[in-house]
């Protein structure tokens, strides 16, 4: 902790990061704990011109922050949990998710509303591997060249017509409160949003906080959201899934005490996509638990290693 008592929360430096991390700092102080946001420049941040699997993988957005989170600059990170390696550093834990916002794909577009009503050739935007994926696996005559930056930039691409089309999530944009005629929500039965999208998580070494920093930190905690997070990164970490591999998954409650969870892979040009679709009960108590929603999220992976057999490989690159 600071000198000050306050919670010193780590956040990348977009307008998206530092409006999550507002979040946390005003959960906080709602609680009566003083907190103070420090932005922090990540190597993801800093490449605009390359994909971030040519550069180093997913952790490029979380490697500066993690430093220092451990060298004691920070007492937290706030994360988009579809940017968080599965595998955190010894020592840091998630201690909390704020409630999930819209986990669905925004296409956007001046030229037509949804993907398959493009013309053919468009130019689509992207730096995901599995957006390129999904878009080619249902448009293969169009071109997918990288498009990174932030929401104005992507906007502003679309605008000047250097693209024709791109994604982004529509979480970041209702966080944002973006509204604008190009942006048109994808339902998830359409394309499947990647594992993680639309929560925000809550990193820290927990050895290191105060009892009054760690109580209010967990006290941000949603609990359904937890559930939905750990089935999603149990999913990818049984199929060792990072940027560098085309993969969609999520994961929702469906009352009663259930869950139903999909999961998809794909090649990198799409010709090949492997699905599994999945359900659970919790084991005699509501609501479901932790291990029960990432049980599920196991058995899917179980369940698309065995339907890709030998092409598993050939799939996951």
């Amino acid at each position: 902790m600071s000198d000050a008592g306050a919670v010193r929360i780590g956040t990348r430096g977009s307008p998206l990061a530092l409006a999550q991390a507002d979040m946390v700092a005003s959960g906080l102080r709602a609680q009566g704990l003083a907190a103070s946001i420090v932005p922090i420049v990540t190597t993801g941040d800093r490449i605009q011109d390359r994909k971030l699997l040519e550069a180093g993988g997913k952790g490029l957005f979380t490697k500066e922050l993690d430093l220092a989170l451990e060298a004691g600059e920070i007492d937290c990170v706030v994360h988009s949990m579809k940017d968080v390696p599965v595998d955190l550093p010894e020592g840091q834990s998630l201690v909390a998710f704020l409630p999930r916002e819209d986990p669905r794909e925004a296409f956007i577009s001046a030229k037509a509303d949804r993907l398959e009503a493009l013309p053919e050739g468009a130019k689509v935007g992207t730096a995901s591997a599995r957006r390129a994926a999904q878009i080619l696996a249902r448009r293969p005559d169009l071109t997918v060249d990288t498009l990174r930056g932030n929401v104005g930039t992507r906007l502003g691409r679309i605008r000047e017509g250097v693209f024709d089309a791109t994604f982004l999530a529509m979480a970041g944009l209702t966080r944002l409160k973006v509204s604008d005629p190009l942006i048109h929500a994808v339902p998830k039965e359409d394309i499947l949003p990647a594992a993680g999208q639309g929560i925000v998580g809550i990193a820290a070494l927990p050895a290191r906080l105060s009892a009054e920093a760690l109580k209010g930190l967990e006290g941000l905690d949603h609990a359904n959201t937890r559930l939905a997070a750990m089935a999603e990164r149990a999913f990818l970490k049984a199929l060792d899934g990072s940027c560098r591999t085309a993969m969609a998954a999520h994961f929702e409650l469906t009352g009663w005490g259930g869950a139903r969870m999909v999961a998809e892979i794909y090649s990198a040009r799409g010709e090949i996509t492997v699905r599994s679709t999945g359900r659970a009960m919790a084991r005699g108590q509501v609501p479901m638990s932790v291990e029960d929603a990432a049980a599920l999220g196991l058995a899917l992976a179980d369940n698309i290693r065995a339907k890709a057999g030998q092409r598993l490989p050939e799939i996951l690159g």
